[in-house]
C-alpha cells in the first residue's frame, strides 16, 4: 500500500514525491537526518531527536525549515495518515537546491522530507554477531549527516562474512557500530562505553539508557575500549533509535556469555521499553 510522505510543505503519495536533481543532499551529501521510533502510535524520545537535529543544523550552518511545533505536528500527522502502530519516522533536511558548485549561498531554501516505515522495534532481542573493521568515516561523527556510505560498506562487509554488523575501530579503540553506540560489561558488571566527542554520534537512546543504568545504581564508565577487551567482557550490547537495546553475543568469532544475551543488556532493554512507552508523545 502506498504511503503518504511529506515533501517541502505537502503530504503526497510516495509515488508522487519528488526532489530537485540539483538538491545539495543529492549532489554533495549536504544534509542531516534523524530517525524517531514509534510505539503504540506514539513517538519515542522525540525531544532528544529534535534537539540533536537543531545542533546538527547549527554545526553545519543550515536553516531549520519549519518551527519546532510544526516539526512535531508533521511527525504526528504522518504517523496518523499511515496508521503506524510500530516503526519509525525518518526526516531529512538538506541545504537546498542550487546549480552544482562546492561553494554555496546562505540564501538557499532548505529541503525537508519525512516518511514513515512500519517495522517491529520492540521485539525480543536474540543477540547479534559483529566483526571489527577500520573506521573510515569523516571526523565529525557527532553531526548526524546523510554521509553514510562508509557505514553501509562496513555493514555489507559484515553481511558477506555471515555476521550482523561491524564495530568500527580507530587508533586501536572501538568508536561505534555502523548505526549504533556500543557497550561492554566487565566482570564486576561495570558498563563501559566510549565517552562523547567528535568521534561518535551522541546517541539519544545512549543518553536515556545510561541515565536508566545510573538510576538502577549500575556502575557506568565512559572511556574507550579495545576489541580485545570487548572479547574478554562479560557481555556486550548496542543501542539505537530503531533497535533500542540489542545484545551482542559474538565479536570477531569470540562468543560472549556462552553466545546468549546477558542479564545487564536484557534488563536495560526492558527498562528502556517500559520508560519509552510511558513517556511517548
Amino acid at each position: 500500500m502506498s504511503r503518504t510522505v511529506y515533501v517541502n510543505g505537502d503530504y503526497v503519495p510516495e509515488e508522487e514525491a519528488t526532489v530537485s536533481v540539483f538538491d545539495r543532499g543529492f549532489t554533495f551529501g549536504d544534509g542531516v537526518y534523524e530517525v524517531t521510533a514509534v510505539l503504540d502510535g506514539k513517538l519515542i524520545d522525540y525531544e532528544g531527536h529534535a534537539n540533536r537535529l537543531q545542533r546538527s543544523l547549527k554545526e553545519l550552518g543550515m536553516k531549520m525549515p519549519v518551527t519546532p511545533d510544526q516539526m512535531l505536528e508533521i511527525h504526528r500527522e504522518l504517523v496518523r495518515r499511515n496508521d503506524v502502530a510500530e516503526g519509525l519516522v525518518y526526516l531529512q533536511v538538506t541545504r537546498g537546491a542550487a546549480d552544482r558548485d562546492f561553494a554555496y549561498s546562505d540564501d538557499l531554501t532548505p529541503t525537508l522530507v519525512l516518511f514513515t516505515q512500519a517495522k517491529k522495534v520492540s521485539s525480543v532481542k536474540a543477540g547479534i554477531r559483529v566483526i571489527s573493521a577500520p573506521d573510515i568515516r569523516w571526523g565529525r561523527r557527532d553531526i548526524k549527516t546523510v554521509q553514510l556510505l562508509a557505514p553501509c560498506m562496513l555493514k555489507m562487509l559484515a553481511k558477506k562474512e555471515g555476521k550482523d554488523d561491524a564495530w568500527m575501530v580507530e587508533d586501536g579503540y572501538v568508536t561505534e557500530g555502523t548505526s549504533n553506540n556500543v557497550y561492554i560489561v566487565t566482570a564486576d558488571d561495570t558498563i563501559v562505553t566510549r565517552n562523547l566527542s567528535n568521534s561518535i554520534l551522541h546517541g539519544i537512546t545512549r543518553s536515556a539508557v545510561l541515565r536508566l543504568a545510573k538510576e538502577q545504581n549500575m556502575q557506568v564508565v565512559e572511556r574507550p575500549f579495545t576489541i580485545e577487551e570487548a572479547q574478554q567482557a562479560k557481555e556486550a550490547f548496542m543501542t539505537s533509535a530503531t533497535a533500542f537495546v540489542y545484545p551482542v553475543v559474538e565479536i570477531d568469532g569470540v562468543k560472549l556469555h556462552d553466545g546468549k544475551p546477558g542479564a545487564v543488556s536484557r534488563r536495560l532493554g526492558q527498562l528502556y521499553l517500559e520508560e519509552g512507552r510511558k513517556n511517548a508523545i
